[in-house]
């Protein structure tokens, strides 16, 4: 699972970012396109790991923006099993590499609860595997509450190189000592959220491949799902950005309508208050 990526960005799905290892998989048999997204990451997650709506397992909001209320707490109850949990309960070896962002703030330290904390969610899907929290670009051990900074003294360390060389170390361990038994791995990285973390010779291959501008990218990933299959022939595409809304600069760009940039003196606000008697 990969943050803030739309549905057409790899070659896969139609986009004109390349990844060859997704083609061939697809062109074995396998290429999902019921694709559901809340629009959030926490939400998202909680949904895709439990196969729940995000709200009846406690993830209405990201876990920074939960509050006390049914729905919006960023608790997976014991109720709400974990694919993890099953199929590790089902004799399965069960691993998670990358991003977590569905255990509750206050439970990422060593004071964390036994009952329902991060260690405990975490060992759940994840035996012996390492996790990333990307707000503060830490690795985390196994032991999931303790960080740990594997950059220091390394030149050029990339995060989502690591974390895919730790999980074929892992998986080619596991084939090692238990070939017949049968394993799960999940797989998240947070390259592609803010802050992107792409190497320098990424950003050379990719060098040129976005320049005829939004409009036409989008047209082009258009015509590259339909000829995939993964959206009806008869698929209408959208009015593109070719006027520019109230409020947006008199202009479209390349990169489509700009907003304009309201000013606010130390007086106005754009937002509505209201003043409480005491």
């Amino acid at each position: 699972m990969t943050d803030d990526q739309g549905y057409g960005v790899t070659s896969t799905f139609g986009g004109v970012f390349p990844t060859p290892a997704m083609d061939r998989i697809a062109k074995a048999g396998l290429r999902y396109t019921q694709f559901h997204s809340t629009a959030l990451c926490s939400p998202t997650r909680a949904a895709l790991i439990t196969g729940r709506n995000h709200h009846s397992v406690g993830f209405g909001v990201i876990s920074e923006q939960s509050t006390g209320y049914p729905g919006y707490d960023s608790v997976i109850e014991k109720n709400s099993a974990t694919i993890g949990e099953i199929l590790r309960d089902n004799g399965y070896a069960t691993s998670w590499f990358g991003k977590n962002h569905n255990t509750p703030t206050y439970q990422y330290s060593e004071a964390a609860p036994s009952t329902n904390g991060r260690a405990e969610w975490a060992s759940s899907i994840s035996t012996g595997s390492w996790a990333v929290r990307p707000i503060s670009g830490s690795l985390i051990s196994s032991a999931i509450t303790t960080q740990i900074y594997p950059w220091e003294g390394k030149p050029g360390y990339n995060l989502t190189t690591d974390m895919a060389d730790e999980a074929i170390k892992y998986m080619k361990g596991l084939n090692a000592a238990a070939p017949e038994k049968p394993f799960f791995l999940y797989y998240v990285p947070g390259g592609t959220h803010a802050p992107h973390h792409p190497t320098p010779e990424w950003i050379a291959k990719m060098k040129g491949k976005f320049d005829m501008g939004w409009n036409e990218m989008r047209e082009q990933i258009f015509a590259n799902q339909k000829k995939l299959g993964v959206i009806p022939a008869n698929t209408q595409l959208t009015r593109g950005r070719t006027a520019c809304r109230s409020g947006t600069r008199s202009a479209p760009t390349r990169r489509g309508c700009m907003p304009t940039r309201r000013k606010y003196s130390r007086l106005t606000s754009p937002i509505r208050t209201t003043r409480l008697a005491a």
